[in-house]
């Protein structure tokens, strides 16, 4: 498994604000900053721990799934999270649509489809139906 997060710091935003939001969803990533581009990487599935996490306590695991598997191609799975949301600790997918500009999340795996039921699982009211491990 390989992860990659990067998101752009426009003119207006304080980098260190920028890099706060994305240690808020992925706070083991060592992050540098390179131009106007604030970036990490990892390849330790312990880095989507946090995801993992956010999105059962925010109860969107269905949109999450959904999203996703829209992003999936291959063994990538690729995303957009919104740079604000982020700020104050909570998960919001976008489009890239955002003053702000994207957190943009790449995830290259194996089994992008057993990766995808780690992090968001099929779920009946809810609820998880089935948690699994995920082990690149």
């Amino acid at each position: 498994m390989k992860l990659r997060v990067e998101a752009e710091v426009r003119p207006t935003e304080d980098p260190a604000k920028v890099e706060r939001a994305i240690k808020n969803i992925f706070p083991t990533l060592e992050l540098s900053l390179v131009g106007n581009v604030i970036s990490g990487e990892s390849t330790r599935v312990e880095a989507l721990d946090r995801l993992h996490q956010l999105l059962r306590s925010q109860a969107i695991l269905d949109s999450a799934r959904s999203v996703m598997r829209r992003g999936m191609r291959g063994g990538v799975v690729q995303f957009m999270l919104n740079k604000q949301a982020a700020a104050v600790g909570k998960v919001s997918f976008t489009d890239g649509e955002s003053p702000l500009g994207p957190i943009t999340v790449v995830v290259e795996a194996r089994d992008a489809e057993r990766l995808i039921d780690y992090l968001a699982p099929r779920t009946a009211d809810g609820k998880p139906i089935r948690e699994i491990e995920y082990r690149d």
